[in-house]
């Protein structure tokens, strides 16, 4: 049987960038990913390049920004008090964080730090970038 829309499968997977640096691997987290084919549970691209694989089957493929999480978007950068963050707070440029905003949790990486300001940029961590893949079906059902 191959994968097709609406099944539900389990994969290993190596997620790298170009470069070969590995942002992701199931392997190492020791459980395989689960999700139902077509239903937007995985990046529209990862989802279609399993279509058609069968268990046991290996394939590799590469995603470009518009088949994974989009291009970056430069207005996605957001000035926030610097108060805004706790007083023993230490702020490293380039470090991921993790907050609460009005539409709930969010990630993002500081930019900038200024005396009263703190410059965040929003954009998914992987924006704008080819991912590569090496994956893996393990199981497959209807």
């Amino acid at each position: 049987m191959k994968v097709t829309n609406g099944h539900n499968i389990s994969v290993h997977y190596v997620g790298t960038f170009t470069d070969g640096t590995e942002f992701d691997n199931s392997h190492v987290r020791g459980e395989t990913v689960s999700f139902k084919v077509g239903s937007g549970q995985m990046l529209p691209g990862f989802s279609n390049a399993v279509m058609g694989m069968a268990v046991g089957e290996t394939k590799n493929f590469t995603l470009t920004p518009d088949e994974a999480y989009g291009p970056r978007n430069e207005s996605a950068f957001k000035s926030v008090p610097r108060d805004a963050f706790s007083p023993d707070f230490e702020f490293e440029i380039g470090a991921t964080i993790q907050g609460n905003g009005p539409s709930g949790q969010f990630l993002a990486k500081i930019q900038d730090v200024q005396d009263t300001q703190v410059v965040l940029d929003m954009n998914h961590p992987l924006a704008g970038q080819d991912l590569s893949f090496e994956v893996k079906v393990v199981s497959l059902e209807d």
